[in-house]
This record gives C-alpha cells, sequence and structure tokens, in this order.
C-alpha cells in the first residue's frame, strides 16, 4: 500500500499544510531514537525537497545533537480524520541556531517567537504514503499556548539561561551545539 515519491508534490504539501501536528525522528549512532512531536506554526515546505521547522526551546534537545553526529532525519504526519494516510519525508537536515548567518532569512517564515532555539533545514529524498487505516479518529480542539506563556514569562534572557542549564546535552551526554550560542 506504500507510495515512494522522489519529493513532495502539490497533493502531498496539501496533505501537510492541513495537518496539526508532525513527528521527527533522529538516532545518533549510539544511545536512544527520538521521536518527537511538534504542533503550532512550525514547519514549511520550501520546495519539492526541501522543509524547514523551527524548534521552540524545550526540555530536550535531542535533534541538534543526533544532528552533530549523524545527517539523517525523518518526519512524519498522519491524518487524524475521514482520509487515512501517513506520510514521511525522509532526508538529512542541517541544524541552524539563533547566531548563524542563514537563521534571519529562515525565522522570518515564522511569526515571531522569543522561544525560537533552532531551525532545521531539511533536504528531502524520500517522500512516502501509507495506508493509516489503523490511526484513530481525533477532533482538533486548539494548539496549546502553554508554551508560548512559558517563553514569554521567561524572556529572551531567561531562555538563554534555560538553555545554559538544560539544552546543551542530549539524555545520552552528546553535545547540541547551543553552548556556542549562548
Amino acid at each position: 500500500m506504500a507510495k515512494q515519491f522522489p519529493a513532495f508534490d502539490d497533493v502531498t504539501t496539501d496533505f501537510v499544510a492541513k495537518q496539526h501536528i508532525f513527528f521527527v525522528g533522529t538516532a545518533d549512532t549510539e544511545g536512544r531514537v527520538n521521536v518527537s512531536p511538534k504542533g503550532g506554526d512550525s514547519l514549511r515546505i520550501l520546495g519539492p525537497n526541501r522543509l524547514i521547522w523551527r524548534n521552540l526551546t524545550g526540555s530536550g534537545n535531542e535533534t541538534a545533537g543526533h544532528l552533530k553526529s549523524v545527517n539523517r532525519m525523518t518526519v512524519m504526519w498522519c491524518s487524524f480524520d475521514k482520509r487515512p494516510v501517513i506520510l514521511r519525508a525522509y532526508g538529512t537536515a542541517r541544524t541552524l541556531h539563533t547566531g548563524d548567518s542563514d537563521w534571519q532569512a529562515l525565522d522570518s517564515h515564522f511569526a515571531p517567537h522569543v522561544g525560537a532555539r533552532q531551525i532545521y533545514d531539511m533536504q528531502v529524498d524520500l517522500v512516502q504514503t501509507s495506508c493509516g487505516f489503523a490511526v484513530p479518529f481525533f477532533d482538533f480542539v486548539a494548539d496549546r499556548d502553554t508554551l508560548d506563556i512559558w517563553s514569554e514569562q521567561r524572556g529572551a534572557d531567561g531562555i538563554r539561561d534555560y538553555w545554559a542549564e538544560k539544552n546543551t546535552a542530549t539524555i545520552d551526554g552528546r553535545d547540541t551545539g547551543i553552548a556556542d550560542y549562548l
């Protein structure tokens, strides 16, 4: 039932635009595999083989640490409504931190956010659809504003303090690269 494509097309791009959540998978050569849910208005498809997503400050920083060692990423969406579809994009990605030269240009695709931590620029080499026949139905109610409120209350300096305390290493002790931008 799976179908593979070399790039996003109009159908898959439209599907992605309608989803409220996506999942990101990364892994280092050793240690834990990380799968992280992402929501809000944080992803853009910039071309048939390119997507970016902006990562907001959170409790972990696994993706940044994994990509320093192993440059591969999978992004997955699944439909929770009428059309039973799972969509995956496979490829490589680079991590951009707030001080990198490309940061401003890519961050301009999103509304300003004090908690913006990284942007991942992914080169997609395979797009795959598969059935979502076993994915349950869910109704979207709203995006959560908890992280927005938390970030605004901390402010830019508080966010950087949090990065220094919680985001410089993965749970397996790998460097995430964020210390260079504190």
